[in-house]
């Protein structure tokens, strides 16, 4: 009997002890080992190739490019041996780790749905567009609605926990759409909208609201400012709110919109209500009215070559992203499909036979300019100095079908490795 509290006290010293060092590794900040990939023709995408060039990381960002590139005899060197190195791929619209929550389609109107509250980290979609060189995605809610929901930014760190996954800091998006979804969704159930007209006549009488609401509140804010005890907060509505942030200029507008007249009827609302667009998704008759949305700074994220699958894709030509891109508008090529994420390298490229867009330019629809969709350009899509070490390490041409992704870092850590036994995940572990 004797023995027992010394036993119980060795118990709970013991407890404390794991407890104490749990905590110190929970609080300890990420270390992130300082690496130097050498020996590769760098593909910066804002200045060119560098044959024979380097790039130096520590902690997580760009530090040095260039030729003659030095670092600490501690960094991990990684040899490119002649092989290609380029930013991350950016998929500018993806579903990817949503499942079947895409769409709440049940109101033509809902800004107030977070896709944040259907992601699914451990959806090995992540993990596939990762392998095909993706670092960041995009993840919109569906097109069933006039106004749908709010999207996240993720980077492809497969693997790690949900909110490692997060882009931090990146700018709020919300998705519109327009044309047959929205149309065919609630002509089924023989409701507003069925038709285009009342697509838009939806739209805008939420906007209108909006504008309403925002004015109400406004007011209130003024009155609180100049010290009014009185004044009485209006009644709080999530869906208003969003719809409020879109007027304030506070969310980037991304609209899934196929048809010229249409991508005109949309920008013109927007002018009409003041706030706008980030850009139109699909796209595919952006080619048509390619002058008007370069004068208003509307970028497109389209298809490289789909063509025919509906009404609104019969007049898709595969020269869109280059005659959309000549005229002054920025072009991203993006998935729309958890398959095609695997392989945007190949979609870009075919850009080059489709209107003979250079490598520099092709590329850029897929890193640089997808990032400044999403609003993130200022940290990824290209190799410069003080963004994040989001690179791929490619096996061949990237613009190719023998450009192969064997290395894939996000902030500066190899998240893909293919040379590594089983699925190349430094990462992951069963069962997280």
């Amino acid at each position: 009997m004797s023995r027992t509290p010394i036993r119980y006290l060795a118990f709970v010293s013991c407890l404390c002890l794991c407890a104490l060092l749990a905590g110190a590794q929970q609080s300890a900040p990420p270390v992130h080992n300082e690496l130097l990939i050498k020996n590769a023709i760098v593909m910066t995408v804002t200045h060119g190739d560098i044959k024979n060039g380097s790039v130096y990381v520590k902690d997580g960002k760009i530090v040095a490019v260039g030729e003659n590139v030095s670092a600490p005899a501690s960094a991990t060197v990684i040899d490119a041996g002649g092989k290609y190195l380029t930013p991350g791929i950016i998929d500018s619209h993806s579903h990817i780790a949503l499942g079947d929550d895409i769409n709440e389609a049940t109101s033509p109107i809902t800004p107030q749905m977070m896709m944040m509250d259907a992601f699914d980290y451990q959806d090995k979609a992540i993990y596939r567009g990762l392998a095909g060189g993706v670092t960041t995605s995009l993840l919109l809610h569906g097109s069933a609605n006039m106004i749908g929901g709010q999207a996240i930014v993720i980077k492809h760190k497969y693997g790690a926990n949900r909110d490692a996954m997060l882009f931090p800091g990146a700018p709020r998006s919300i998705k519109f759409a327009s044309g047959e979804n929205p149309k065919r969704v609630y002509g089924h159930k023989d409701q507003l909208p069925s038709t285009r007209m009342g697509n838009f006549a939806v739209q805008r009488e939420a906007l209108v609201q909006a504008q309403e609401y925002r004015r109400d509140w406004d007011d209130y804010d003024a009155k609180v400012k100049k010290g009014d005890k009185d004044a009485k907060a209006p009644k709080r509505d999530l869906k208003m709110d969003a719809l409020a942030d879109v007027l304030r200029g506070k969310l980037l507008v991304q609209i899934h919109c196929y048809r010229a007249d249409e991508l005109l009827t949309e920008m013109a609302m927007a002018k009409e209500f003041g706030y706008k667009v980030r850009a139109f998704h699909h796209a595919l008759e952006a080619y048509k009215v390619a002058d008007q949305l370069a004068a208003q700074g509307v970028a497109i994220a389209t298809f490289s070559d789909w063509w025919g699958f509906k009404q609104e894709a019969w007049d898709a030509i595969p020269w869109n992203a280059v005659i959309s891109m000549r005229k002054g508008v920025r072009v991203a090529i993006k998935s729309d499909s958890e398959d095609f994420a695997r392989r945007l390298n190949q979609e870009a490229a075919k850009t080059i036979r489709y209107g003979g867009a250079t490598e520099d330019e092709a590329l850029k629809m897929i890193t640089l300019n997808p990032a400044w969709i999403i609003g993130v350009d200022d940290r990824v899509g290209s190799i410069d100095v003080g963004k994040d070490a989001d690179l791929v390490l490619w096996d061949g041409p990237p613009l190719s079908t023998f450009g192969i992704p064997e290395k894939v870092m996000i902030d500066g850590d190899v998240y893909f490795d293919r040379a590594q036994p089983g699925f190349g995940m430094p990462h992951y572990k069963e069962g997280m």
